[in-house]
Formats: C-alpha cells, sequence, structure tokens
C-alpha cells in the first residue's frame, strides 16, 4: 500500500513455490494477467498518440467480419462486440489443459463473422481486443512486444524485473500458481497459454510498487499516460463508460477508484488507485483467494471506512426465479442469498446484490433488478445495458437430443439422452469437449456448465435456447454466454 507515493505496508509472505521451498519476496516474479491490459493501452498511447490510426489493421486481423468492424479505441475500452476468444475456444472443443498459442489465437479471432452487439454501444470483457492491439504495435513499430514494453515503459518507469511472461507454463524463478483450498488440499495449476497483450506480463510486488510512484509523480501532467489511461471514457450513446484503457473506473467508499484485477488459474492479483487521496493498494496472491475483496478491505483500512454490508430486515423479494434476457437470449437467474442479498447469474460470475427497501436490489459494480408494473427490469451501467427479463415458465421436454452445428463457427454442439439424463458437449477443431449435464431451467430453456476453461474464470453456464418449428420439432438452438452471445446452431440429425 502506498500514500502519497510512499510505501506505507510492504508486506510478503507464503512460498512462491512450495514444492522447492522459495520462499516470497517482493522481488519474487508474479503473473500479474490482465492487469497488462493498461501496460498495452500505455505502450499504443506512447507510439501511437491518435490510436484511430491503427483501425484499418483491426479490420486486418477479421478478414470475414461481414459489416463494420470495430476500431482501435473500441478495442481498448472492451466497446468492440467481439466474442471473448477464450470462451469461442470452449465451443470449439478446446481441453482444459489444451495448448493455447498464437496458432490456436489467429484462427479463432480470424474466423470472426460476426458481432454480438454494434461497437461502441455496449460493453463485453474481450480478452483478444489487447492480443490484438499488441500484434498491430509489433506490425506497425517493427518490433517485438516484449523489446517495446522493457525499452518504452518497464526501463522509464523503473520497473526493473518486469517482462513479457507469454509461456504460462512456468515463471523463470519458480514460481508457481496453486488451485485448490487448505481443506482439499492445493495442487500446482498446470496452464499451456500463450498470451502477449492480454495478460502476459510478469512483475513483482517491487516492479508494481514503481508503477504506483510513477502514478503519483506524473499526477498532475494531463499528457502523462496514466493521466491519458484514466480519462473519461463514453459510449456512442454520450453514456458514460466505466471501462476504458485497460482500467476499470468505479466509486469506492465515496470516491473515484481506477484499477484492475488479474486471474489465471492459479494466480490472482488486483490494484487500486485513488487520486484524490494519492493511495494505492496491491494485492497479488499465487492462489485462488479473492484478490479484489482483499484490495479493497486494505483500501478500507487506508481510508478509515467502512465496507458496507446489506440489511438482513428487508425480506427476500416476489420476483425470485429464472429469466431470459429477449435480445441475448441469455438465462438470468435471481436467487436468494442470505440476509438481505439476492445472487444474480447472468454475467461473467454470479454477482451479490444488496437488497433495498423500496423492492429493488443493487450490486457495488451498479447492477440493479427491480419490477416495474410487474415486469422485472435489469439495469448493468457497467455494459450500458437496460432491458427486461421474461419469467421462464412451463417445464422442459426431454426431446432435445441431437447434432446441431453453428456454421458461423463450424462447429458443432451434441446434446444426447442417456437414460433420462440429458447431456452436452461442443467440438470443433480443437477437440471434443467433455459431455456435461444439462439443466432445465424453463420451457425449451436449458444451461449447460462450464466449470472450468482455459482462463481462470470460466465462461459461466452457457445457456441454451431451443426453437421449435411449427409442428413441434426442435429445429436450431441460440447458444450463448455473457463472454460470448447470439450463437445459432440448427439441428442436422
Amino acid at each position: 500500500m502506498l500514500r502519497k507515493g510512499e510505501v506505507v505496508v510492504r508486506h510478503t509472505w507464503g512460498w512462491a513455490n512450495a514444492e522447492r521451498r522459495i520462499a516470497f519476496t517482493p522481488r519474487t516474479l508474479f503473473r500479474i494477467c490482465s492487469i497488462s491490459k493498461q501496460f498495452t493501452c500505455a505502450l499504443m498511447l506512447d507510439a501511437f498518440p491518435d490510436p484511430s490510426v491503427l483501425d484499418d489493421d483491426v479490420r486486418a486481423h477479421l478478414p470475414l467480419l461481414d459489416g463494420r468492424p470495430p476500431g482501435a479505441l473500441h478495442l481498448c475500452h472492451n466497446q468492440s462486440g467481439l466474442r471473448d476468444y477464450w470462451a469461442v475456444a470452449m465451443l470449439h472443443g478446446a481441453a482444459v489443459e489444451a495448448p493455447f498459442a498464437e496458432v490456436e489465437a489467429r484462427r479463432v479471432i480470424a474466423g470472426t463473422r460476426s458481432l454480438h452487439f454494434t461497437p461502441g454501444t455496449q460493453s463485453s470483457y474481450v480478452n483478444q481486443n489487447f492480443r490484438i492491439l499488441s500484434s498491430i504495435i509489433e506490425a506497425r513499430t517493427g518490433r517485438g512486444f516484449a523489446e517495446l514494453l522493457r525499452s518504452r515503459l518497464f526501463e522509464r518507469i523503473g520497473m526493473e524485473g518486469a517482462f513479457l511472461a507469454a509461456d504460462t507454463r512456468a515463471m523463470p524463478d519458480g514460481t508457481e500458481g496453486y488451485e485448490g483450498t487448505q481443506t482439499a488440499g492445493f495442487r500446482a495449476a498446470e496452464n499451456r497459454i500463450l498470451w502477449t497483450g492480454d495478460a502476459g506480463i510478469g512483475a513483482s510486488l517491487d516492479d508494481m510498487i514503481a508503477w504506483e510512484r510513477h502514478i503519483d509523480a506524473t499526477r498532475d501532467d494531463p499528457e502523462a499516460l496514466y493521466s491519458r489511461l484514466s480519462a473519461p471514457v463514453s459510449f456512442m450513446d454520450g453514456a458514460d463508460a466505466r471501462y476504458g484503457f485497460g482500467l476499470g473506473r468505479a466509486s469506492e467508499f465515496g470516491r473515484a477508484v481506477t484499477g484492475h484485477g488479474g486471474a489465471l488459474r492459479g494466480w490472482r492479483s488486483h490494484r487500486l488507485y485513488v487520486p484524490t487521496e494519492r493511495v494505492s493498494v496491491i494485492v497479488l496472491f499465487n492462489h485462488l483467494a479473492d484478490a479484489r475483496s482483499a484490495a479493497l478491505d486494505a483500501l478500507a483500512a487506508a481510508l478509515g471506512e467502512a465496507r458496507s454490508r446489506p440489511d438482513p430486515s428487508v425480506p427476500p423479494p416476489s420476483w425470485l426465479g429464472t429469466y431470459l434476457e429477449p435480445e441475448t437470449r441469455l438465462a438470468a437467474r435471481v436467487t436468494a442469498a442470505g440476509a438481505g442479498q439476492v445472487e444474480l447469474r447472468y454475467g461473467h460470475t454470479a454477482e451479490r446484490l444488496d437488497l433495498r427497501a423500496d423492492g429493488t436490489a443493487s450490486s457495488r459494480s451498479g447492477t440493479r433488478l427491480g419490477a416495474v408494473d410487474g415486469v422485472l427490469r435489469m439495469d448493468r451501467p457497467s455494459e450500458n445495458v437496460r432491458t427486461r427479463l421474461d419469467r421462464c415458465v412451463g417445464d422442459a421436454v426431454a426431446d432435445i437430443a441431437g447434432h446441431y452445428r453453428c456454421d458461423e463457427l463450424d462447429a458443432d454442439l451434441h446434446v444426447a439422452d442417456a437414460g433420462g439424463a440429458v447431456y452436452g458437449a461442443f467440438s470443433g477443431f480443437l477437440g471434443q469437449g467433455r459431455m456435461e449435464l444439462l439443466d432445465p431451467v424453463g420451457a425449451d430453456v436449458w444451461t449447460l456448465p462450464c466449470p472450468r476453461a482455459l482462463d481462470h474464470t470460466p465462461p459461466g453456464d452457457w445457456t441454451l435456447a431451443f426453437a421449435r418449428d411449427a409442428g413441434g420439432r426442435v429445429g436450431s438452438v441460440a447458444v450463448g454466454c455473457w463472454l460470448a452471445r447470439r450463437l445459432t446452431y440448427r439441428r442436422i440429425a
């Protein structure tokens, strides 16, 4: 933790590698994962002050895209409308520990034929936005991304140990990431992804302290990198965006905060910066504890604040249940979650919302649920989405077994009735996915779980919304999750 550029607390504990008994130190290398995105954008702004000059380069990475492509700024702000490539990889049958390197990434990205929303109108987290940017920067400059990061950023900032740790299989100093719990035991996480501008940077605690000191030292310069990275961003309709240039924008304890988290299986990290207080917090875990929550606890202590708690006296609302969002065709499941809270399963991960006395519920991120004239409405300002939710009624009928094909992806969905239990699996150029038990959530609406994925956080349950022809036979299914929506599979057998 830093205040006014000076370290208040700097502490490491535990083992960088438990098997080899390598202890953590402030210089231990660490995968900062998606915190890398702000550095990719910083490098881009340093080399290309007007990112729009790269718009044609973005188009070149999407040769099959039908319609207007996103621009470079859409990529920087997660407003591209692209489907996340690690989520799409699961639709291509990727195994959890499968290699995913340049060849696989290029094929998934180049195969894009449509977007799941118009660029600039909404926000959706897309890792390859930043991989595309790093590839463009390399091609434009004729220099490697690793060398550019070192010479144009890390050396200037004083991040002496930071480097591009593109290969997720190992760190050069032996640091290991772990999956598991104290009760069930821990094991080294197996990762075989090769990444670049999306999440590829390795850095120590001291390196991250150097970044925070640089931010504080240049805070009054409007042309400084972090000043430009954290400048206000908006959507096409003028609404304020809460993500831009690889940074989240939020309000915590009544103060504007910028920051970002990072995660891969075995690794969790989070950093926060409060400009009005000149306070920075950095948390790095080589296990799967909640780094964001730990960062918020540390920030609360630094500011002398208390984290808000739900009001346990507010009763559960009448609108608990399962719904379908009409545009995305994604399931939204709302359940009770302890005193004064509900849980919404719709986005990337399950989200806790605090119940209010007026009958609504809202989360720290701004997500809001509330009934208006008997219709449940959902507002997600971070995505610029305001919509109704249609309740799923009726019972699912298990006549959906068959073979379905997505022409856009050139990939398949197999649904099988195994003795009365219905299973589904995806397959494509990356392999045959594991058969998973489907969960019926309404008439012709099922979910297919994805409990593990290439990335740390799985894409979430896939919603399978089946459609029937005039004769009542299932003819197609809309498949999607928050990271990859609106894909149509037609029944071929």
